[in-house]
């Protein structure tokens, strides 16, 4: 390992793993709620369930990214973090606020109090005060990270990503505007969601992406930064006023009806030019990288980033669409594939990636790893077809022909089957990838060929040869 900071990392992706493990559980329990609907409805409520399943993988996400920041900047800017204390001082406090979160959620405690309570807003569920600690976990993580590139080598690759964590942490402050009025609401709700998962993540997904794609293939940088700016000139392009489609049917102005549909339209070029990044930089650099399952996390990223967020997000984005799919399984089914592609395999291409290294393990267990891929991913494309078409065939019974909802809802009995049945394989590759990471293999070999490679490319260790 280069830097010693960068073990800091390591405890991030451990805690982003748990985390990880715990989210998918939770999916697969409310995937058979599906399919009986009575299912834990006395001891753990379906409102729960979702918050707690969508509030993990916020929680873990994260916890990827500044693990990622935690492991490459270091090497980007060539010197150490700046303050190995405030790194853990700030995952206590995210970890402290996500237990506060679990307990009050799962007991509902403090129904109703303005600091203490849980709010009514997906996602945005946190009680103010772990909103508060979120806000100051965030104002050292980023205090930490500035001084440290500030101090050393400026890298388009750490400019972006340093960029995107600034931007995720201030446009979480709309979570503490809460007006009465829904439609207002709802506009202040999606400054954070939207500009979140289609704007500011998408510059820490590809600067990531640009990372690895340097380590794993050994194209120029120079090559590498170039595409960067164009994905990320693209994103924030399509990205912003592709908040629109959101406000189609909120109360807002018409406008919004031609503005969310047209930009959203362009948010499709970012993801294609990500996939096109990745495979010609594999390409272009013919590197025979020890680390193939690292390569094909970040691949398979690229690719179901791609269908899931810009060819699914295209299916039901136009407002003469959206006018009747708004609301149906075709949300569930873009929604699924489209943070599974883009963030989830982006934060499991790293793990795969680093902690290797930081474990000092080497070899490890990269056909488990890959195998996990495979699995997870099959699993989850399964699901998003099916949802796919609940979701048509929901929009048509209910929409058009004007079915109640609960009558649809016992057609779609059967897809909610096979979507239960592809969560299961879903939950095995996650426990498969965890399990692949963690675990050693029997025989103990030093240093492997992903170790030697490093070292082969250390300077230090040149030095002292």
């Amino acid at each position: 390992m280069k830097y010693q900071t960068q073990k800091i990392a390591l405890v991030y992706f451990v805690v982003a793993m748990a985390l990880f493990a715990v989210q998918v559980s939770i999916g697969l329990l409310m995937g058979y709620v599906y399919v009986d609907g009575n299912f834990l409805v006395d001891i753990m409520p379906f409102n729960i369930l979702r918050m707690l399943h969508t509030n993990s993988l916020v929680v873990w996400l994260l916890l990827g990214f500044f693990g990622a920041a935690y492991y490459l900047i270091p090497e980007e800017s060539e010197r150490d973090i700046y303050s190995t204390k405030l790194a853990y001082i700030q995952l206590a406090i995210l970890v402290l606020g996500t237990a506060g979160v679990v307990v009050t959620y799962s007991f509902n405690l403090f129904e109703g109090n303005f600091f203490l309570g849980k709010e009514g807003r997906e996602f945005l569920e946190q009680p103010r005060w772990v909103k508060v600690g979120i806000v100051v976990a965030a104002l050292i993580f980023l205090y930490n990270i500035s001084m440290t590139v500030l101090a050393g080598k400026k890298t388009a690759i750490s400019n972006i990503l340093l960029l995107g964590l600034w931007l995720l942490a201030l446009l979480f402050l709309f979570a503490f505007i809460n007006p009465g009025n829904l439609a207002l609401d709802k506009m202040y709700w999606w400054f954070v969601i939207h500009l979140w998962v289609e704007g500011v993540w998408e510059l820490v997904m590809a600067s990531i992406l640009a990372f690895l794609m340097l380590k794993l293939t050994g194209v120029d940088r120079e090559v590498v930064e170039k595409w960067l700016y164009v994905i990320v000139a693209t994103a924030l392009f399509s990205g912003i006023l592709g908040t629109g489609h959101h406000f189609l049917w909120i109360g807002t102005p018409g406008y919004w009806q031609w503005i969310g549909s047209i930009f959203s339209t362009l948010e499709i070029v970012p993801f294609f030019a990500m996939m096109a990044f990745a495979f010609i930089m594999v390409w272009k650099g013919r590197r025979d990288h020890p680390n193939k399952a690292a390569l094909l996390w970040a691949l398979g990223c690229a690719v179901l980033a791609f269908f899931g967020a810009g060819v699914w997000g295209f299916l039901h984005t136009l407002h003469g669409v959206n006018y009747y799919t708004h609301g149906t399984q075709i949300t569930a089914a873009h929604g699924h594939l489209a943070f599974y592609g883009a963030y989830v395999c982006i934060n499991l291409a790293i793990i795969s990636y680093a902690m290797p290294v930081l474990l000092g393990r080497d070899p490890y267990n990269q056909v488990l790893n890959m195998a996990s891929f495979w699995l997870m991913s099959s699993g989850m494309v399964f699901m998003t077809f099916t949802l796919t078409f609940a979701g048509t065939v929901q929009t048509h019974l209910q929409r058009v022909m004007g079915m109640g909802f609960m009558e649809v809802q016992d057609e779609l009995w059967i897809f909610y089957a096979m979507r239960f049945g592809s969560g299961v394989a879903v939950v095995l590759g996650a426990l498969l990838f965890i399990y692949s990471i963690l675990v050693p293999r029997g025989e103990v070999v030093a240093p492997g060929p992903l170790e030697r490679d490093r070292l082969e490319r250390d300077p230090d260790h040149v030095a002292a040869k």
